[in-house]
């Protein structure tokens, strides 16, 4: 029974620690709008640059503009 306890805590452990450390598109979404002062999202995409895993949203500025914002899906770093 104590094995089994361990086995399920290990377990649980894992599954909350990579869900707490990717960001999601919708919070990649949200960010961008955030660094654009609310600029309309047009798409979001995840690639690899370099070593990292980051998502490139694409958001129409309120003068117009298209710009790329870059969110790392480790970190939540936005730039």
């Amino acid at each position: 029974m104590k094995m089994l306890l361990k086995v399920m805590f290990c377990t649980a452990c894992l599954l909350a620690g990579s869900a707490y450390a990717a960001v999601s598109r919708d919070d990649a979404s949200a960010l961008a709008q955030k660094k654009t002062n609310g600029g309309r999202v047009m798409s979001v995409e995840k690639f690899v640059e370099g070593d990292k895993n980051v998502w490139r949203v694409k958001v129409l500025t309120s003068s117009g503009e298209v710009r790329a914002v870059f969110v790392d899906e480790a970190t939540g770093k936005v730039y």
